[in-house]
């Protein structure tokens, strides 16, 4: 997935109904959300989506109900968020794959245990690679069920194979990150970062784009920031945006992701604050913060003239 332009891909979230079923109105009104705000892509299926408290046929039905929204105007990806072996994971990686799906993106955490060596770790990914015949694939460096953090020469040697387009970064290193990109230049890929600390110096390395819970709060402040990340131009307000960010990573990250559905119910998304996740306590105390980081978000966005009325279908 890589792309001349720097990219934004939110990692969706799944809506509810207060009685905890899936609420396919209210993902498609997000769904729409995203698409409105500038997002080149989704991330449908991922650990904001709360993958592994759906069932393997809920992913898929959440799966199928943002291609068909869609509707093949940006790229869509998926997890396969399947635990078992390889032919197990190999198998839901087709189903995804069947949905109409751009690619199918693999958790590392899942093919290999936390005790097991990289070298069984990369035998199974491409026995993997053998089962899922040519279906474009990529990475997640999931923080669930552990994070597996691949090396630079890992994921060069996987991109080099030509069945990796897709790289979702976690590892939290900005100095990884650039090694990273240098081992998988020239290739069809795309890395996209999920840590925001070092949002405009991963862009400015060569990183396709970003992928962060930041854009289940207020996606056009990050599609902003990937357009204009190499404009010398707006290099005054690129370091406000990336303050902005740093600050408020904590309360972004508290009690999630009821607390970004919460912020989006005060954007006007008519979606429920329910979560299948133990996230935490929604508290008096994390309202007021929230309440505080929508105020500065709204005033942030005046002060760059990005609109926050956005337009639903």
């Amino acid at each position: 997935m890589k792309q001349k332009e720097k990219g934004f891909i939110p990692v969706m979230l799944t809506p509810y109904l207060e009685n905890g079923e899936i609420d396919f109105e209210g993902l498609r009104q997000l769904t729409e959300f995203y698409i409105s705000a500038g997002a080149s892509g989704l991330f449908a299926n991922c650990q904001s989506s709360e993958m592994f408290e759906l069932s393997a046929e809920e992913s898929l039905r959440v799966i199928r109900a943002v291609v068909e929204q869609v509707d093949e105007r940006i790229p869509v990806v998926a997890a396969s968020s399947v635990k078992g072996n390889i032919a197990v994971q190999a198998d839901f990686v087709r189903q995804v794959y069947s949905l109409g799906v751009d690619a199918v993106i693999l958790i590392t955490g899942l093919i290999a245990a936390e005790d097991e060596s990289d070298a069984v770790f990369e035998e199974r990914i491409f026995e993997l690679f053998e089962l899922t015949e040519n279906i474009p694939l990529g990475f997640y460096e999931c923080p669930e069920p552990y994070k597996r953090v691949l090396h630079p020469d890992q994921l060069g040697c996987f991109v080099a194979s030509g069945r990796i387009i897709y790289h979702k970064d976690t590892c939290l290193d900005i100095k990884q990150i650039q090694s990273k990109l240098a081992q998988v230049k020239n290739h069809d890929f795309g890395l996209y970062d999920a840590y925001m600390v070092h949002a405009v110096e991963s862009l400015k390395a060569g990183a396709a784009g970003l992928s962060c819970i930041q854009g289940n709060y207020f996606p056009e402040l990050i599609v902003w920031l990937c357009q204009h990340c190499n404009d010398p131009g707006f290099s005054e307000q690129m370091a406000l945006v990336q303050q902005f960010l740093t600050d408020n990573m904590d309360v972004m990250h508290h009690v999630y992701p009821i607390v970004a559905k919460y912020f989006l119910q005060k954007r006007g998304l008519n979606i429920s604050l329910y979560s299948r996740r133990k996230a935490g306590n929604f508290d008096a105390q994390v309202k007021l913060a929230i309440d505080k980081l929508y105020k500065d978000y709204t005033i942030l966005a005046k002060q760059l003239d990005i609109p926050t009325d956005i337009a639903l279908s």
